[in-house]
């Protein structure tokens, strides 16, 4: 039989390219935005169909259910399903949303030895994003049969992002996690994201800050231009939240936002907005920018870091170390 892929990118190769029986994205939650799932949201997601809404069930997820020789045990846990396969090849590649998805799975099917042994992860060190179609006809990335040795730091991994604090993922920096390869550059991404010790800011806020001092006034290439920004954690929905923050605050660092982006929720609104936006420093943006101004010291701050709360009265900084509120 044909492997089952679980994925945190949906190609149609997968598919209808012939090379699995199914696919699933599994793309209902993302970790890195606002409060992290309780337990029981993700139970029920990774447990039996019973009464969920359309997408909060992981079977919601798959594509070209009709062609798989499974598709009457959709309704299964997804360990359940898992077991249906010879094999389960876990494509997740290197982006930080991805990771986290990797590790969730992972910490989920240590408690199910029989799905386990059918697990077999592929180490892809290139973004899944773009390929092309017939992309499997000429990429296989290297396939890892030793499951059992990633499971430890992948539950780790998933403990320590979901902690109140995020002093446990810094203290996995000085940890070997040769296991999972890509995590180790993805906590350092993930932590340089917590407000700066100097400028109240994580990296994509003021990376955003000096690309409009350079003169990027459209939010396009601040979204797309992702060699110029050099940051990789944050989705366009989520780098419009960060653009808001910067502008709408009682002393906004960026002027120029368009005033309907306070409706937050109109999509169709928001994106129109956006594209009419024409962006600039305020002067306290660029003694932001300069390093002689903390944001965070004039405007509230209230934003989920994993499973950390920060506020103006709780705000963990990196300094590039963890530093305490």
């Amino acid at each position: 039989m044909k492997p089952l892929v679980l994925t945190g990118w949906m190609m149609p190769d997968f598919v209808k390219g012939g090379f699995a029986d199914m696919a699933l994205h599994l793309a209902f939650f993302r970790f890195i935005w606002g409060p992290q799932p309780s337990p029981d949201q993700l139970a029920r997601y990774l447990g039996p169909r019973t009464d969920q809404q359309q997408g909060a069930h992981w079977s919601d997820w798959g594509g070209y259910w009709k062609l798989s020789e499974n598709r009457m045990h959709r309704d299964l846990s997804l360990a359940e399903f898992c077991q249906q396969y010879e094999t389960v090849e876990l494509w997740f590649d290197m982006r930080p949303e991805a990771q986290l998805k990797l590790v969730w799975l992972l910490d989920y099917f240590s408690a199910y030895p029989e799905a386990v042994a059918r697990l077999r992860l592929r180490v892809l060190e290139h973004e899944m994003i773009g390929l092309g179609p017939n992309a499997l006809s000429k990429w296989r990335p290297l396939l890892d049969s030793a499951i059992e040795r990633d499971l430890a730091t992948a539950s780790a991994a998933w403990r320590a992002y979901r902690s109140p604090t995020p002093e446990a993922c810094f203290d996995l920096l000085r940890k070997d996690l040769s296991a999972l390869p890509l995590l180790k550059p993805v906590l350092r991404d993930l932590l340089e994201e917590l407000p700066s010790i100097s400028t109240g800011l994580g990296a994509t806020e003021m990376r955003l800050l000096e690309m409009i001092a350079s003169g990027w006034a459209n939010v396009n290439p601040l979204f797309h231009f992702r060699e110029i920004r050099q940051t990789r954690v944050f989705n366009e929905t989520e780098l419009g939240y960060l653009l808001e923050g910067l502008a709408f605050g009682p002393r906004p660092a960026i002027a120029g936002l368009d005033e309907e982006l306070r409706n937050r929720d109109n999509l169709g609104i928001r994106h129109e907005a956006m594209l009419r936006s024409r962006l600039s420093l305020t002067e306290f943006g660029k003694a932001v920018v300069a390093h002689k101004e903390d944001f965070s010291r004039h405007n509230p701050i209230n934003r989920w870091w994993g499973g950390t709360h920060l506020t103006n009265d709780c705000m963990w900084r990196w300094n590039p170390a963890l530093v305490k509120p």
